[in-house]
């Protein structure tokens, strides 16, 4: 199937590591340009080195996102270098562990600033260009935000804002025909998850235990399933798709607890 996605130019914040990583190959292979953005410039050198090697079309911009010049920057570089922007993936974040009962507040709004803040002001310096393209915009979130997770208040009220969002955003941008939507992982091998699981004094069992969780086929989502509905909806094969919150997890968050 073609996704009519050649040439198109689409930033992928966190776009170097882990589902952004995922995000930023398919895109490429589907013909896109992508621009791989976040703060570590090597990670995307590497990433669009990788693009480029494969015969995709790719730059990398370092910022760091919790900024809103960084934002603004972020999105003048995509202007300066080609001319357009056809959608936005946001996906950087990170689950810091803010809780409520040992954070504090300005450790809470730290993990805001990570979490949700550049969501909001990429969108905002982009919107112009993205009303010029009749472009799209989709969120990567968390099953967090629907299920709690206990001892994460900042990355769950975050994924929650993501969530809000995405339907407001959905509502504002219908007389510009921009599509908004997101996309929900749960249990998902990335580099970073692999660093959480094997930080616990007993990871094999631990790692058993989420498995075994997972109704379909009792496995992770691999980056790769996430990664292939964010091309889909950021494709106007999907024209006609706004405003939703998709889960893409094997089942995780919605099937009953007894299938597992």
């Amino acid at each position: 199937m073609d996704l009519h996605l050649t040439n198109k130019v689409f930033i992928v914040t966190g776009g170097a590591k882990g589902i952004g990583a995922a995000i930023s190959k398919i895109l490429a292979a589907e013909g896109a340009i992508v621009i791989v953005a976040g703060r570590g410039k090597e990670d995307n050198y590497k990433m669009v080195d990788a693009i480029v090697l494969a015969k995709g079309k790719a730059s990398s911009h370092t910022a760091e996102l919790s900024q809103p010049e960084a934002c603004k920057s972020l999105v003048e570089f995509a202007i300066e270098k080609y001319g357009r922007i056809d959608g936005i993936i946001n996906n950087a974040g990170v689950n810091d562990g803010i809780d409520l009962e040992n954070g504090s507040p300005e450790l809470f709004m730290q993990s805001i600033q990570k979490n949700l803040s550049h969501y909001y002001n990429i969108v905002h310096y982009a919107l112009p260009h993205l009303k010029a393209s009749k472009g799209t915009v989709i969120n990567i979130g968390s099953k967090v935000s629907v299920t709690g997770q206990g001892h994460t208040s900042g990355y769950a009220a975050a994924k929650g804002g993501i969530n809000a969002l995405t339907r407001e955003w959905a509502a504002e941008l219908l007389p510009y025909s921009i599509r908004v939507n997101a996309v929900l992982p749960a249990e998902v091998w990335t580099p970073l998850y692999a660093n959480w699981i094997n930080s616990l004094p007993n990871p094999k069992e631990k790692l058993e235990q989420i498995v075994a969780k997972i109704p379909y086929e009792k496995r992770f989502t691999t980056s790769e399933e996430i990664a292939n509905m964010v091309v889909f909806l950021a494709s106007d094969v999907s024209s006609h798709t706004t405003g939703q919150i998709i889960f893409v997890d094997g089942g995780y968050t919605h099937l009953d607890r007894t299938l597992t």
